[in-house]
Protein backbone atom coordinates (compact mmCIF):
# COMPACT_ATOMS: atom_id res chain seq x y z
CA UNK A 1 0.00 0.00 0.00
CA UNK A 2 2.76 2.39 0.73
CA UNK A 3 4.37 1.64 -1.96
CA UNK A 4 2.18 3.38 -4.54
CA UNK A 5 -0.23 5.18 -2.35
CA UNK A 6 0.84 8.67 -0.19
CA UNK A 7 0.45 7.75 3.58
CA UNK A 8 0.46 10.36 6.68
CA UNK A 9 4.33 9.57 6.99
CA UNK A 10 4.93 10.49 3.30
CA UNK A 11 2.78 13.72 3.50
CA UNK A 12 4.50 14.60 6.89
CA UNK A 13 7.49 14.77 4.92
CA UNK A 14 6.15 16.73 2.03
CA UNK A 15 5.93 19.12 4.65
CA UNK A 16 8.62 19.34 6.42
CA UNK A 17 11.83 21.72 6.94
CA UNK A 18 14.45 19.41 7.46
CA UNK A 19 17.04 19.91 4.92
CA UNK A 20 16.43 16.16 3.87
CA UNK A 21 13.08 16.31 3.35
CA UNK A 22 13.18 19.77 1.34
CA UNK A 23 11.60 19.71 -2.13
CA UNK A 24 10.36 15.42 -1.88
CA UNK A 25 7.17 13.48 -1.59
CA UNK A 26 4.93 15.79 -3.70
CA UNK A 27 2.35 13.27 -4.54
CA UNK A 28 -1.32 14.04 -3.57
CA UNK A 29 -2.31 10.37 -3.70
CA UNK A 30 -0.14 8.37 -5.48
CA UNK A 31 3.02 8.32 -3.92
CA UNK A 32 4.67 5.75 -7.11
CA UNK A 33 5.33 9.36 -8.97
CA UNK A 34 7.89 10.61 -6.49
CA UNK A 35 9.07 6.93 -6.48
CA UNK A 36 9.84 7.14 -10.32
CA UNK A 37 10.95 10.85 -10.82
CA UNK A 38 13.37 10.20 -7.51
CA UNK A 39 11.58 12.76 -5.43
CA UNK A 40 10.40 10.45 -2.83
CA UNK A 41 12.21 10.12 0.76
CA UNK A 42 11.34 8.25 3.61
CA UNK A 43 10.38 9.47 6.66
CA UNK A 44 13.57 8.31 9.20
CA UNK A 45 12.65 7.80 13.19
CA UNK A 46 16.51 9.63 13.63
CA UNK A 47 15.55 12.82 12.16
CA UNK A 48 11.31 13.23 12.68
CA UNK A 49 10.22 16.16 10.26
CA UNK A 50 9.79 19.59 11.61
CA UNK A 51 7.25 21.49 9.86
CA UNK A 52 6.77 24.91 8.94
CA UNK A 53 8.42 27.12 6.35
CA UNK A 54 12.42 27.84 6.03
CA UNK A 55 12.39 31.40 6.21
CA UNK A 56 9.65 32.42 8.81
CA UNK A 57 7.43 35.56 7.64
CA UNK A 58 6.37 36.94 10.89
CA UNK A 59 2.91 37.00 10.85
CA UNK A 60 0.01 34.26 11.05
CA UNK A 61 -2.57 36.54 8.90
CA UNK A 62 -4.44 34.10 6.40
CA UNK A 63 -4.11 36.19 3.36
CA UNK A 64 -0.06 36.59 4.40
CA UNK A 65 0.42 33.37 4.80
CA UNK A 66 -1.25 31.87 1.22
CA UNK A 67 -0.25 35.05 -0.96
CA UNK A 68 3.73 36.11 0.53
CA UNK A 69 5.71 33.92 -1.90
CA UNK A 70 3.95 35.26 -5.20
CA UNK A 71 3.83 39.00 -3.78
CA UNK A 72 7.67 38.18 -2.85
CA UNK A 73 8.34 36.74 -6.84
CA UNK A 74 6.50 39.22 -8.10
CA UNK A 75 8.70 42.08 -6.35
CA UNK A 76 11.49 40.12 -7.55
CA UNK A 77 10.51 40.42 -11.50
CA UNK A 78 10.39 44.44 -10.94
CA UNK A 79 13.78 44.86 -10.05
CA UNK A 80 15.56 47.14 -12.30
CA UNK A 81 18.42 45.76 -14.81
CA UNK A 82 16.60 42.19 -15.13
CA UNK A 83 16.61 40.70 -18.53
CA UNK A 84 13.19 39.11 -19.63
CA UNK A 85 14.87 35.42 -18.88
CA UNK A 86 15.22 36.56 -15.53
CA UNK A 87 12.19 37.61 -14.76
CA UNK A 88 10.90 34.32 -15.87
CA UNK A 89 13.08 32.33 -13.92
CA UNK A 90 11.56 33.71 -10.88
CA UNK A 91 8.48 31.94 -11.54
CA UNK A 92 10.08 28.61 -12.98
CA UNK A 93 13.18 27.80 -10.83
CA UNK A 94 13.27 26.29 -7.83
CA UNK A 95 12.35 28.05 -4.59
CA UNK A 96 15.03 30.46 -3.26
CA UNK A 97 16.95 30.84 -6.85
CA UNK A 98 17.82 34.34 -7.89
CA UNK A 99 19.43 35.92 -10.78
CA UNK A 100 22.71 36.50 -8.31
CA UNK A 101 22.67 33.55 -6.79
CA UNK A 102 22.22 35.37 -3.57
CA UNK A 103 19.75 33.22 -1.96
CA UNK A 104 19.68 29.57 -0.79
CA UNK A 105 17.89 27.07 -2.69
CA UNK A 106 16.67 23.18 -1.38
CA UNK A 107 19.80 22.05 -2.84
CA UNK A 108 22.24 24.74 -0.79
CA UNK A 109 20.41 24.29 2.03
CA UNK A 110 21.15 20.51 1.62
CA UNK A 111 24.72 20.93 0.96
CA UNK A 112 25.16 23.21 3.87
CA UNK A 113 23.81 20.31 6.17
CA UNK A 114 26.03 17.99 4.50
CA UNK A 115 29.01 19.88 5.09
CA UNK A 116 28.07 20.63 8.92
CA UNK A 117 26.95 16.74 8.86
CA UNK A 118 29.51 14.99 7.10
CA UNK A 119 28.36 11.80 8.15
CA UNK A 120 24.81 11.94 7.28
CA UNK A 121 26.40 12.86 3.05
CA UNK A 122 24.85 10.62 0.93
CA UNK A 123 21.67 9.45 2.76
CA UNK A 124 17.95 9.53 1.90
CA UNK A 125 17.39 12.83 0.43
CA UNK A 126 20.80 14.21 1.19
CA UNK A 127 23.74 14.97 -1.34
CA UNK A 128 27.05 13.20 -1.60
CA UNK A 129 30.14 14.99 0.34
CA UNK A 130 31.28 16.03 -2.91
CA UNK A 131 27.87 17.20 -4.76
CA UNK A 132 28.13 20.90 -5.60
CA UNK A 133 24.66 22.28 -5.95
CA UNK A 134 22.90 22.84 -9.89
CA UNK A 135 23.12 26.32 -10.94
Amino acid sequence: FEFIFNTPSHHRVHHATNPRYLDANYAGTLIIWDRMFGTFVEELEEDRPRYGIVKNIGTFNPLKVAFHEWIGMFKDTLMPGLTLRQRFNYFVRPPGWSHDGSRETSETLKAAYVRRNPGDAGKPGLPTANAEPAE
